[in-house]
């Protein structure tokens, strides 16, 4: 890794990158047609690239391991560095479609992968549109949790289709859920929590958790702890909506 003192986008005592020259629109639009490679299917995404430490290179043996845990515009990666210390055993991925921010969250991992041997080695990030290439990533029921936090609103209803939680893309993501896999969706737009909540509970393969078991659950904990978006609701006072439902198998 280069030597970051003399770099002025870092940060010097912690070696981290900063935000600040990483700056991008808050939102992308995802209809629209982007420019990013895409993997093929989710045999050929190289986890050697992603977890180098674990996968010495595509052709050669290593871990048996697959990404378990995908957080879909996963922002500035708050989230994934708290689970990947939660959940050191588990392979995790955000997912984020503006490459300024997916830059960040890379020289965020491997800054701190460096500042921390041996950890970080199970956490990564790449630039794609979930809402289009999900199985081009994941395998059937191959994860066990999917997050969807502070998503764009698209407050406009003709915009609505561009919602990331939506009925049809629910079938997508019960996909590559593994039965008893969960979803965790969070938003501080009250309209955009019911949307969520009302697209689950109309789903025949999802059920919501009950109380106790959101109170059991430490990841719940996290969706407004870990994140930077959730961190800045809490400062400033506000609300959020949380819909948090398990893939089960479909009625016969």
């Amino acid at each position: 890794m280069l030597d970051k003192e003399g770099n002025s986008k870092y940060n010097k005592p912690t070696h981290l990158p900063r935000k600040r020259f990483y700056r991008a629109r808050a939102h992308s639009n995802p209809l629209s047609d982007s420019h990013f490679p895409v993997s093929i299917s989710p045999s050929h995404v190289d986890y050697s690239v992603h977890f180098p430490q674990l996968f010495p290179s595509l052709n050669e043996g290593g871990s048996t391991k697959k990404i378990e845990f995908a957080d879909v515009g996963c922002g500035f990666g708050g989230l994934l560095i708290s689970l990947s210390t939660f959940f050191p055993e588990s392979l995790m991925i955000g997912m984020e479609i503006r490459d300024k921010v997916t830059e960040y969250v890379k020289e965020r991992i491997l800054a701190l992968r460096e500042a921390n041997p041996g950890q970080y080695q199970n956490v990564s990030v790449v630039r794609t549109n979930s809402m289009k290439y999900i199985p081009n990533y994941f395998g059937k029921g191959q994860l066990s949790k999917l997050f969807f936090l502070f998503p764009d609103p698209h407050f406009k209803e003709k915009n609505h289709r561009r919602r990331v939680i939506s009925t049809h893309l629910l079938d997508e993501y019960a996909y590559v859920l593994g039965i008893g896999g969960i979803i965790y969706t969070i938003t501080d737009v009250e309209e955009l929590g019911d949307w969520m909540k009302d697209c689950l509970e109309g789903h025949p393969m999802f059920e919501a958790l009950t109380e106790e078991e959101l109170e059991a659950d430490p990841v719940v904990k996290l969706l407004t702890s870990a994140t930077e978006e959730g961190q800045k609701v809490a400062r400033n006072g506000g609300q959020t909506f949380q819909a948090v439902y398990r893939r089960v198998a479909p009625p016969l």
